[in-house]
């Protein structure tokens, strides 16, 4: 993981819409940045909707909340529909992003390791920041989690 206290790594990349999303955008704002496996299973679900119904309280404390993955910006299109997510998901297919923030790497599924993205989320401060990381990701309370 990026240590707490250093620059968060500049990133361009493109979200749903084809538009064009950088970390600059955010210049001035506090941001979530969650990393994710795969749109529409059950734990990236669990937490997008978690981020979802709390999503008000982050832009009253003034956060905004930016979602990454390597699924398609198709596919981001219809995760946002079906569970009404009020944020914004990069598609990431070539793992750019993720290797920036080092949330791709070996991981262990059904006891094989294979690379993937590791769930993880940074919270950036207003100057680029990174004030917090969180590495084991409560799906179901990643609010809480952020917000403690």
């Amino acid at each position: 993981m990026l240590a707490i206290g250093t620059k968060a790594p500049d990133f361009v990349g493109t979200d749903e819409n084809g538009s064009t999303v950088k970390l600059s955008d955010f210049s001035g704002k506090k941001l979530v940045l969650y990393f994710y496996p795969k749109d529409s299973t059950p734990g990236c679900t669990a937490e997008a909707c978690d981020l979802r119904d709390n999503y008000q309280r982050f832009l009253a404390l003034g956060y905004e909340v930016l979602g990454v993955s390597k699924d398609s910006a198709a596919s981001h299109q219809k995760f946002i529909a079906k569970y009404e997510l009020p944020f914004h998901l990069i598609s990431d297919k070539e793992c750019v992003i993720l290797q920036a923030y080092e949330a791709w790497g070996l991981k262990k599924m059904c006891g094989r390791e294979c690379m993937g993205t590791l769930r993880t989320t940074y919270v950036i401060d207003e100057q680029g920041t990174i004030i917090d990381a969180v590495a084991k990701v409560d799906t179901k309370n990643h609010t809480a989690q952020l917000l403690k």
